[in-house]
């Protein structure tokens, strides 16, 4: 009876083994095959994809953005109170900041001369906050670790800052390119906590893009100007840095920047989403052999559920304040569908400055995460 008992166990755990292995090897397998299909999309039409993508992703993303956001904040700050202040502090200013410097800039505040000096300051601001908010990250315990001298943060961020003087706008121009990729590092974390045996197919994964991106320079580096004769794709090509950069095809930075936005877009609005409501005891569920449709079906109902927001369900929480918020995300959203469809450009202007709002936030949450 031992004896059968354990070849029985002995075939479970091969036959979990496998399974573990096969839903690895489907997540590899949609990883690599959004990312090519982005890149051909990006390289083949890519002022008519620009336009698709942010018509349909922008404001989506930024609604699942939000809620990830919610889910990783804590009911009660405790020992990060200073963190979050400082966070919290820090996005409200350089967002506003942010979007009043073109309304100060068309009111004549300040002449074109001194727009690289306003933007160098902004700059400057945004890396301080950043090499602060890491120092205080280090000041935390985690679990069971003492705390960790990053101060050196400190001393990197004058560093950047003073390299971000001697060409304040390509230094801006970098931000846009680099932003995208923060996304990627979001899942590397939360694979790490929720899916360890994915981290591995998925950091080789990653080695795809790097060769995606330079077939694409090489494709592209000699192709001709995109045509920017009305201010819709004129405006593509400069948010790309076509003005900073006159010597290389628009073309091609417009399709590098938009493969990057399309894995920020993938991982916010496929990959996160759909194991983000995973936690270890889901993952303990799956494992124990519970019929995985059936849990994958909760999953997804607990997207939409605002109990699975921790500040929602706690008894301490916020539920009301948490379910008007998401609402008047999914408003927002719909608010921003309407403004793409009646003026696209305007529309288009408004969003880019104010989503620097969620650019910053990624900043801390990631940290937190470290």
């Amino acid at each position: 009876m031992e004896r059968t008992a354990d070849i029985e166990l002995v075939a479970w755990r091969s036959a979990r083994l496998a399974q573990k292995q096969t839903r690895a090897k489907r997540f590899a397998a949609a990883l690599v095959a959004c990312a090519c299909l982005s890149a051909l999309l990006a390289s083949f039409v890519p002022l008519q994809f620009s336009i698709l993508a942010v018509f349909l992703f922008a404001g989506p993303h930024n609604w699942f953005e939000f809620r990830y956001f919610l889910m990783r904040l804590p009911v009660r700050f405790g020992k990060s109170r200073n963190f979050f202040v400082t966070a919290f502090v820090g996005i409200g200013v350089l967002t506003i900041s942010y979007a009043a410097m073109p309304l100060l800039f068309s009111a004549g505040v300040w002449s074109d001369a001194a727009w690289p000096t306003v933007l160098a300051s902004w700059n400057t601001v945004l890396l301080l906050w950043l090499g602060v908010l890491v120092w205080l990250r280090g000041q935390q315990r985690t679990g069971h670790k003492t705390r960790r001298d990053w101060f050196w943060a400190i001393p990197a961020a004058l560093a950047l800052s003073a390299l971000n003087w001697l060409g304040p706008e390509f230094f801006s121009l970098a931000i846009v390119y680099m932003h995208p990729l923060v996304a990627l590092w979001f899942l590397d974390r939360h694979l790490r906590r929720t899916r360890p045996e994915w981290l591995g197919v998925y950091r080789r994964c990653l080695c795809l893009i790097p060769l995606l991106l330079g077939g694409m320079i090489w494709q592209l580096s000699s192709t001709a100007r995109l045509a920017d004769d009305n201010g819709l794709f004129w405006r593509i090509t400069q948010h790309a840095g076509a003005q900073l950069l006159p010597n290389v095809s628009s073309h091609m930075l417009v399709s590098v920047h938009l493969f990057l936005e399309m894995l920020h877009y993938g991982v916010w609005l496929v990959a996160l989403p759909l194991i983000g409501p995973l936690t270890r005891s889901t993952k303990r569920r799956l494992d124990a052999g519970e019929d995985a449709s059936a849990l994958r079906l909760t999953l997804r109902r607990s997207i939409w559920d605002i109990k699975s927001v921790p500040l929602a369900s706690h008894p301490r929480g916020f539920p009301k304040l948490i379910s008007f918020a998401l609402l008047m995300g999914v408003f927002v959203v719909a608010i921003l569908w309407l403004g793409f469809s009646m003026d696209y450009s305007t529309t288009r202007d408004i969003y880019f400055t104010v989503a620097i709002a969620h650019v910053l936030a990624e900043a801390p949450f990631l940290l937190k995460m470290i």
